[in-house]
């Protein structure tokens, strides 16, 4: 059969294995993750082995660190995806929830109930903890999945979906409410963007490339991220010992992910007490500052920093630093260089942080955290499925709510328009 065809059958068979989930009690839904979990558990050789030869081949093809470890199934891996689908399962099933409820004049019942979206297709790069954790989340908020993962992760993608599917086909779930494409040809990719028929919602997951592909090409609406250029501002009341505590977390702990720190902003009154201390502490983590003028005026032996660095989503040991005057002008740089990702400020003073978070208009802000936190599973969501930098139609992490929409129901006795 033809990628096309291959495509167009996994869509077909994706649209009507949603009308029967989109059915399941949450009952139902939570005992075939519970059982995923456990499978995933079992089959962790399986698993390991699959993965290795993935990553026999990116090192052969000589990806980044930052790739192969995002690429990387590791025991303590397998574990942390198997404990995410039981999170998953203990979250509250947001299908079928009444937002709210009122009555008109002519005493008709208008209410508003969560379903979920239907077919979402998702498109990702390097990361085979996403094929469970998109499967888990699709699965409890009813909808189908076609998973498109990139082809340095093909065997391990391949596995775990197949593990996934066999459990469900055992509960008594269409298997085919979770598919993944086992063509690694980029035109596959290109004919699950044209099915607007049956796709429901595009989510990217990937280098900024990738995304702004999927956006060009795709008939179908496209929830998306491009980058993570995320901020931290130390404030002139910041307490040294925190922030500096901070910036190491979210620059340093894992440095090649999305809400890693990639530009720190200074103000200018504490710059001589606070930034040799803190640039000592990054480079003694093998961290390359990259500083504005006014930092290699304190700190002469840092390279400077150009232009397009403010701009730039590193993933790697490398940061921004600039020295900025007061609280405005913070804020307009990250309006300006911002990706709308995730920032933050370390501070004392309750009026500043209010403005910070009030004034900066990304979709995770944070006073006084560490940009790491910027994670579905961290703010109690479950496992995401992505972070949207668009407002449409979810803002931040996106977890079980932010994949089912709502419709209206009515109910009547007898009325008629007049």
């Amino acid at each position: 059969m033809s990628i096309e065809g291959q495509v167009l059958k996994i869509a077909r068979d994706a649209k009507s294995a949603s009308k029967a989930l989109s059915n399941l009690s949450s009952k139902a839904k939570n005992a075939v993750l519970i059982k995923m979990s456990e499978e995933l558990l079992n089959q962790t050789d399986y698993l390991s082995r699959e993965n290795e030869k993935d990553l026999a081949g990116a090192n052969q093809n000589g990806l980044s660190d930052a790739s192969i470890d995002r690429l990387t199934l590791s025991d303590s891996t397998i574990r942390t995806i198997a404990e995410g689908l039981l999170e998953v399962a203990a979250l509250p099933d947001p299908v079928g929830e009444v937002t709210k409820m009122w009555k008109r004049p002519n005493n008709l019942v208008v209410g508003r109930v969560r379903i979920p979206l239907g077919v979402i297709g998702i498109i990702y790069e390097s990361r085979p903890n996403v094929t469970c954790d998109a499967a888990g989340l699709c699965l409890k908020s009813g909808n189908a999945v076609i998973l498109r993962g990139g082809s340095e992760a093909i065997n391990s993608n391949l596995a775990i979906s197949s593990l996934l599917q066999d459990v469900m086909e055992k509960e008594g779930v269409p298997r085919e409410a979770i598919q993944m494409i086992p063509v690694t040809d980029r035109a596959a990719v290109n004919e699950m963007l044209k099915l607007e028929d049956y796709i429901d919602v595009i989510i990217p997951r990937g280098g900024e490339d990738l995304i702004r592909f999927v956006v060009q090409n795709s008939r179908v609406p496209v929830i998306k991220h491009y980058k993570g250029v995320c901020h931290i501002f130390v404030d002139e009341s910041a307490d040294f010992d925190m922030a500096k505590e901070i910036i190491l977390n979210a620059k340093v702990q894992r440095p090649g992910v999305c809400n890693a720190l990639e530009t720190l902003l200074v103000h200018r009154d504490i710059v001589s007490r606070f930034l040799p201390s803190m640039i000592e502490k990054l480079e003694e983590e093998a961290v390359e500052v990259r500083g504005c003028p006014r930092v290699l005026q304190v700190v002469p032996n840092v390279k400077e920093a150009k232009d397009e660095d403010w701009y730039d989503e590193y993933l790697a040991l490398i940061l921004s630093v600039k020295v900025v005057n007061d609280l405005d002008e913070a804020i307009n740089h990250i309006t300006k260089y911002g990706s709308s990702h995730t920032e933050a400020i370390i501070t004392s003073n309750y009026e500043n942080s209010q403005r910070f978070l009030n004034e900066v208009d990304s979709s995770v802000v944070l006073v006084n955290a560490s940009t790491r936190f910027s994670d579905g599973n961290e703010l109690g969501l479950g496992a995401e499925i992505g972070i949207s930098t668009t407002k449409l139609h979810a803002f931040g992490p996106m977890g079980l709510e932010e994949l089912t929409t709502c419709k209206f129901v009515v109910y009547g006795n007898g009325q008629i328009r007049s």
